[in-house]
């Protein structure tokens, strides 16, 4: 709205307040973030073992405390990198949709269905029971079993765009199942023959029980394609369930009244728009009509999107606070990782 000068009543344009500068906007910060995917990416094809989405999370940590970086970080480069954790992140998770068909889940039979599930829950309720003891603050208990039950670092940002959790929550939390999940690609292999599992049943162990896709094609590559097929199918079964995991956050944020809600004064819906496009995509997927080609193309554009959010979360991790309760982070992961690695173990060798 146009003010008058005191002199002579003539209008004159908004100012901005003393001491108020303009900010620099989102494109320096998004610029940032596609700099750490070239990265990100030029380290997986240097060292193919290490996940390209793995790769995104530890350079944005390292962002955040590299001299000559960080300040760039925490200021101009801010507003655009907390976008690609929120706006990208739903975009990715929409397209996460097209690499879940439903005739692939029918195919492993019910019984596995019902191990996964099973896993699921006993990770989920595990971990946020344990995390809650353990007196972690925030949403961090809520996080952290999300993404060790369901999809890593993708499940963690889904769930924290409808409950509205802290920046720092969430990147605290992706940074701790990124390391468990990284570690699991070195671990899980050298569990194989001593545990008794021939490649199918390690497959599907590594998919039951090993967080991000990324890591589990990582872990599951090193038993040969019948291992990689079954971990993968079981893995996205995983996927699955975190339409209706969400869904569920979102009721219960709404019957509450935080979040999100004090923020616009509106409720919530009750299932997100990004989760019916994800469902959109899963039945898309499903009917056959987009060809191959277009398969790869919506795959490859998914893990770039990815990628980009979790650079912008991992920019987020400030480890002096994290140092602050990292004894007890450490020990509800480790817990945690013990749970479901030690379900899935026994779900795969009762259903095969």
């Amino acid at each position: 709205m146009a003010l008058l000068t005191p002199r002579t009543g003539t209008p004159r344009r908004d100012a901005p307040a003393a001491g108020h500068r303009p900010g620099p906007g989102k494109l320096p910060g998004l610029a940032m973030a596609v700099g750490g995917v070239a990265v990100a990416w030029a380290v997986h094809r240097l060292v193919p073992a290490v996940p390209m989405l793995t790769a995104a999370v530890v350079l944005g940590i390292a962002s955040a405390h590299l001299p000559g970086v960080r300040a760039a970080v925490r200021g101009a480069a801010r507003p655009g990198l907390t976008l690609a954790g929120k706006r990208l992140m739903r975009i990715g998770v929409v397209l996460l949709g097209l690499k879940l068909g439903l005739d692939d889940v029918l195919g492993l039979g019910w019984a596995t269905a019902a191990m996964v599930v099973a896993v699921v829950a006993a990770t989920f309720w595990g971990t946020l029971w344990l995390g809650r003891r353990l007196g972690l603050r925030g949403d961090q208990p809520l996080l952290i079993a999300t993404g060790y039950s369901i999809c890593g670092a993708s499940a963690i940002g889904a769930v924290s765009e409808v409950s509205g959790s802290d920046e720092e929550d969430v990147a605290t939390s992706v940074a701790l199942v990124t390391l468990c999940g990284t570690l699991a690609i070195a671990v899980l292999p050298l569990l194989h023959h001593p545990l008794g599992l021939d490649d199918a049943q390690f497959g599907r162990w590594v998919g039951a029980g090993v967080h991000d896709v990324g890591q589990v094609v990582a872990t599951a590559q090193t038993a040969g394609p019948a291992a990689l097929t079954d971990a993968v199918l079981v893995k996205l079964m995983r996927v699955a369930l975190l339409a209706p995991l969400v869904a569920a956050v979102a009721v219960s944020v709404r019957n509450r009244g935080r979040g999100p809600v004090k923020a616009s004064g509106k409720r919530p819906p009750l299932v997100p728009l990004f989760v019916l496009g994800f469902l959109a995509m899963v039945v898309v997927r499903t009917t056959g009509w987009l060809p191959g080609a277009a398969l790869d193309l919506a795959g490859h554009a998914q893990e770039l999107l990815l990628a980009a959010a979790l650079f912008g979360l991992g920019s987020a991790v400030h480890l002096p606070s994290l140092a602050r309760t990292g004894g007890r982070v450490a020990a509800l992961g480790l817990c945690s990782w013990v749970v479901i690695a030690g379900a899935s173990y026994g779900g795969v060798l009762l259903t095969t």
